[in-house]
């Protein structure tokens, strides 16, 4: 089983923002008992962080969560969520950015039971109505005649 996607998207789209002198904000699901930050600054059991290179100091996004120690008040705190917690990564000048599911679960997937593969299930294409026709070619051994194409495509050979 693959690991969770979000700490790469997160740091892909960090990176983006940083790149294109966006300002990346953080919003963090402020009711997770693993989530460090300062109470006065939550609302709806939410917090909006400024993630910008000049805010922070000592910015961290790892597999497990994001650390990074940032300013309330003139105060310096330390600020850490694991990645579960990480609803949303965006812009603060336009909203562009990527929002998580809250209910994707990070669990240890060695102990959790795998569900049973199945394998993917192919459809037939849709039949054209209005196929075209292939014109005739000759060779100059001999005449090769070629069918016209009705319904679905097929492959044949050609010396």
């Amino acid at each position: 089983m693959m690991t969770p996607s979000r700490p790469y998207l997160v740091r892909a789209i960090y990176e983006w923002l940083v790149d294109n002198n966006s300002t990346p904000y953080l919003l963090i699901d402020a009711t997770n008992p693993l989530v460090r930050v300062p109470p006065q600054h939550i609302k709806d059991g939410k917090i909006v962080l400024n993630a910008a290179p000049h805010a922070v100091k000592d910015f961290f996004i790892q597999n497990e969560g994001i650390s990074f120690t940032a300013r309330f008040g003139g105060v310096p705190m330390m600020i850490s969520a694991p990645m579960v917690a990480v609803l949303a990564i965006y812009a603060r000048e336009n909203g562009q950015g990527m929002f998580f599911d809250s209910h994707e679960e990070f669990v240890d997937q060695a102990e959790t039971p795998q569900p049973e593969v199945t394998a993917p299930v192919l459809s037939a294409a849709p039949v054209l109505s209005a196929a075209p026709t292939v014109a005739t070619e000759t060779n100059s051994d001999e005449a090769v005649s070629k069918p016209k194409v009705t319904g679905r495509p097929s492959l044949s050979v050609v010396k």
